[in-house]
């Protein structure tokens, strides 16, 4: 019998706050956390805003000289991971230690630290280079400290899939508990990309807003006014574990994953499918991993779009949803990206963990900015504005990346 696997710990730090309770206060409450970039000089930039993460200290969860040895997306990961570590009660496990493993990974890594050094080797010359500087880029890293921080001693890895990092790292954890590999795993993903090269990359790819007098309704998703994504900040961990191991603990359960899906569209390096046929086929695995029937999931659902802002990708996404849920209309749907931004690598990993709050709570949060919504969204409950009370059994999370990777990963309620 394959085992059922439950979320046990959540941690994150994001652009709407560094903390899960801290982010779903604000995300409930329509909170946008998009501003104008701080940090370097934007001003010959097309694109000058981004969702940052804002008043974090990493020495809160690391020693302060080790702060400066790497890049500002494994601070982010590591303080995640103690927070989704603690919140599950395992900072202190007794059990054997190969009990527990990590997944935790980046879609890119540290650009901005590999930016800097890349400076100081054409400006000061290579023996001017940091000796920290590869496991300070690296995008296992993350993965790598929370695993020596807490003496877990499980299945290590790290997944790299760009947009859909983080939930790939969450669902290969979860088929780790399912075969016997681990009881327990930390996952998730990590990402700090809005640096000098990471803005100035996907400005020269035209895929960003350019709503620079108004950033906080910049991010839109499904909007006819939208125009690109908005870049954001941050990470997300969540504790994955067997049910027996749960109940033996006596854990907090926040939701059961119930399925997995993954494909590939096989298509175009930046773009999705029309018709939305590769995120199709992400979802239709996930209820065919969790054997729930579409039809079932519309009575009782909600799903956390990918929802990015993109013209292209919004509607395919749209038209993806229509084909595999019949009764899409009953649905509840949204993007909280509208308020954190595209957190890229940690995007999917932040979303699950929105749709484990989501049932806890029985909540569903907004997508704000959604003023003229697509004529290809008629119909649909894409929950504007405000968010609102409402329990539900079933809860999806899509997650769609550049090279045409995707997954959907599909909750349920504990009562």
């Amino acid at each position: 019998m394959t085992e059922r696997v439950v979320i046990t710990g959540l941690g994150c730090v994001s652009p709407v706050g560094n903390s899960p309770s801290q982010a779903w206060d604000n995300l409930m409450k329509g909170i946008s956390g998009i501003g104008e970039i701080e940090g370097f000089d934007v001003s010959e930039y097309t694109t000058r805003f981004a969702g940052q993460v804002r008043d974090f200290d990493a020495s809160e969860y690391m020693p302060a000289k080790e702060t400066r040895k790497v890049d500002p997306f494994i601070q982010y990961g590591i303080a995640a991971g103690v927070q989704a570590v603690k919140d599950a009660g395992l900072e202190n496990y007794e059990g054997d230690p190969a009990d527990i493993g990590v997944a935790i990974s980046s879609g890119i890594g540290g650009i901005g630290t590999i930016g800097e050094q890349g400076t100081v080797l054409n400006s000061r010359g290579p023996r001017k280079m940091t000796p920290h500087f590869v496991p300070a880029t690296i995008v296992n890293m993350v993965a790598g400290h929370v695993s020596m921080m807490f003496n877990f001693q499980g299945p290590n890895f790290a997944i790299s899939t760009a947009c859909a990092t983080g939930v790939h790292n969450i669902g290969i954890a979860v088929d780790m508990i399912r075969m016997g590999r681990a009881k327990i795993m930390v996952a998730g993903g990590a990402e700090q990309a809005c640096t000098p090269l990471g803005l100035g990359g996907f400005a020269a790819a035209r895929a960003l807003s350019t709503r620079n007098e108004d950033p906080k309704t910049a991010s839109r998703p499904w909007d006819q006014g939208r125009d690109g994504f908005v870049m954001g900040d941050g990470a997300a961990v969540v504790v994955v574990e067997s049910l027996e191991s749960a109940l033996a603990r006596g854990a907090t359960i926040y939701a059961e994953v119930l399925g997995f899906g993954m494909s590939g569209d096989a298509y175009h390096i930046t773009a999705p499918r029309e018709d939305g046929s590769g995120a199709q086929a992400a979802m239709r695995a996930a209820l065919k991993d969790a054997k729930l029937d579409e039809k079932d999931f519309c009575q009782s659902g909600y799903v956390n779009a990918h929802g990015t802002s993109t013209p292209r990708g919004d509607i395919a996404e749209i038209r993806a949803m229509k084909a595999v849920f019949s009764e899409a209309e009953k649905l509840a749907i949204s993007s909280t990206k509208s308020m954190t931004g595209h957190l890229l690598g940690a995007a999917g990993s932040l979303e699950t963990l929105v749709v484990a709050k989501a049932l806890h709570m029985k909540q569903v949060p907004p997508t704000i900015n959604l003023e003229n919504p697509d004529p290809e969204c008629e119909g649909l409950d894409l929950v504007p504005h405000k968010g609102r009370d409402q329990a539900f059994k079933y809860a999806m999370s899509n997650s769609f990346g550049f090279g045409g990777t995707n997954a959907s990963i599909l909750l349920g309620a504990v009562e």
